[in-house]
């Protein structure tokens, strides 16, 4: 193991684009596994943008992650819902649909969903 790492998302390995041009998650790979950058544009919406990527109802990857700016909702398969805006944490459990509320982008990290997130499959 590297006694430091420093790495930039501006850099990342992987920039994965969302549907219709709504966002990007940009990917790093690291010894424990993929972090992410997601930038989701105003307008950006799972069911929409990335659903046609994953080929499931809803997605179905579980998030550790923090927000950066801009605000994000999330409804569960079973109806709980949440918003998460800047300085955030959020664990997230697989089966969940979410979009942007605003004007805004919002942009998130998260080091435990994004390995396969918006991967074509």
């Amino acid at each position: 193991m590297a006694g430091m790492v420093r790495r930039n998302f501006d850099s990342a390995d992987e920039t994965r684009p969302f549907e219709d041009g709504k966002g990007r998650l940009d990917v790093i790979e690291t010894e424990n596994g993929a972090v992410g950058r997601a930038v989701f544009e105003p307008g950006w919406r799972w069911s929409e943008h990335i659903k046609p990527l994953a080929g499931t109802d809803s997605c179905q990857s579980a998030h550790t992650g923090y927000m950066l700016s801009g605000r994000i909702r999330v409804v569960m398969d079973d109806g709980q819902e949440e918003e998460y805006g800047p300085g955030d944490f959020m664990q997230i459990a697989p089966g969940h649909d979410a979009w942007v509320v605003g004007d805004e982008p919002a942009v998130a990290l998260d080091w435990t969903g994004y390995g396969t997130y918006a991967k074509p499959q």
